[in-house]
């Protein structure tokens, strides 16, 4: 069945052939959803007969929103330590193991059933296509099943192996890091598309970090890294030297980092959600933008360090605090993860990629950052079909 979104008052593209600017914005415009995927693209007056119509009334109407990095695989609650560092406590990557503990206690069940609900959280916020990581395993037939689950709700799976060292490994770097490069990843790269690893203060070094992204490249697995979140590190240069398609948070970065993600196709991808939460200082996408570094924006959704799945809470962010237009914030949450993803065919609405669309009870997608905290979404459609009953 095709379907016709007519009296679209803004659309935005992504596309500058499409429309104006960086962004391909249209005024008085139609969308024709068809099979999945975009079809056309045009004046309301010009649009061809459909099987059914829907007028939109003016609305703004988007991309589907693009997370590119999160981890909803996990079991547990972490509200005490956010309490704690509301109260003054630093923020530390050894948290990690609280969630590890309650993960590898609960039943497949019982991770599943929490991966759908936050994806489901996420759809009703206007993401279509997001990103999950394992990591909080840390044994092989715990990571195996982490990234089997992911994979239930989720076609871009990150085996996140390297997240931190477990407690029984605390003596024993070397054989972690065998079992990581070695068993883990044959239990884990049949489920996964990307190899990450948290490479940073408290997690893993430079050379450590370099082993897990060499291993699960030879399994075939594209390359991602958490790099420059807790302070200067190796792991954005790592990142571009090796072509991995995402260097994660890169809160702290040198003039040559800056220099050398800007001359990359490595996508910055900067998780804001994650400072608010930590009380840490914010990355500044307006010295990577103004360098020409590519920016994603992402949630980096998890129950210690970013526990939001609200890809617009972070948009105002990034406008707020990361000096971001907001025009340059929702291009980071749209093309910006689906570059991040290495994927052509979400984050645009242009003839031939995924009908994932997005209509804001808005004139214009300024609001999306103009009005933080309120629901905008009027109607959210994935692969053509409207997923949300909303107003």
């Amino acid at each position: 069945m095709s379907t016709l979104l007519r009296g679209i008052g803004q659309l935005v593209t992504n596309d500058p052939a499409l429309g104006a600017g960086p962004l391909g914005v249209r005024t008085d415009a139609a969308l024709v959803l068809a099979d999945g995927s975009v079809g056309w693209v045009g004046a309301s007056g010009r649009a061809p007969d459909c099987d059914q119509v829907v007028d939109v009334d003016g609305r703004c109407v988007v991309p589907g929103f693009v997370d590119s990095h999160a981890h909803l695989v996990f079991a547990g609650d972490r509200s005490a330590e956010f309490d704690a560092r509301m109260s003054g406590r630093p923020y530390e990557a050894a948290g990690i193991r609280t969630t590890v503990s309650a993960t590898r206690a609960a039943s497949d069940e019982a991770l599943a059933g929490n991966a759908r609900r936050l994806v489901a959280e996420m759809l009703t916020s206007g993401t279509t296509t997001v990103e999950i990581k394992s990591g909080y395993g840390l044994t092989v037939a715990d990571e195996e099943r982490s990234v089997r689950v992911a994979g239930m709700v989720c076609d871009e799976v990150t085996y996140l192996g390297a997240h931190v060292v477990p407690p029984e490994y605390a003596d024993d770097r070397a054989g972690y890091l065998d079992l990581v490069t070695g068993p883990m990843l044959d239990a884990c790269a049949p489920h996964a598309r990307w190899v990450d690893v948290f490479c940073d203060a408290g997690a893993f070094d430079a050379e450590e970090s370099r082993t897990v992204l060499a291993a699960g490249a030879a399994r075939g697995l594209g390359r991602r890294v958490h790099a420059n979140q807790l302070g200067h590190g190796a792991g954005v240069q790592l990142a571009v030297e090796l072509d991995a398609a995402s260097a994660d948070h890169c809160t702290y970065l040198t003039d040559a980092d800056v220099t050398a993600l800007a001359g990359s196709p490595t996508v910055a991808t900067l998780l804001p959600g994650a400072e608010f939460s930590t009380r840490s200082r914010y990355p500044d996408a307006r010295r990577l933008l103004d360098a020409g570094a590519t920016v994603a924006l992402a949630t980096d959704c998890n129950p210690g360090s970013s526990y939001t799945t609200s890809m617009p809470f972070c948009i105002a962010l990034a406008v707020r605090e990361m000096r971001m237009t907001p025009a340059e914030a929702l291009w980071a949450s749209t093309v910006g993860g689906a570059t991040a993803l290495r994927r052509a065919d979400v984050g645009r609405l242009t003839p031939g990629a995924k009908a994932d669309v997005l209509v804001l009870d808005a004139p214009s997608f300024v609001h999306l950052a103009y009005r933080p905290g309120v629901d905008l979404l009027h109607q959210v459609w994935k692969d053509g079909e409207r997923q949300v009953p909303r107003r």
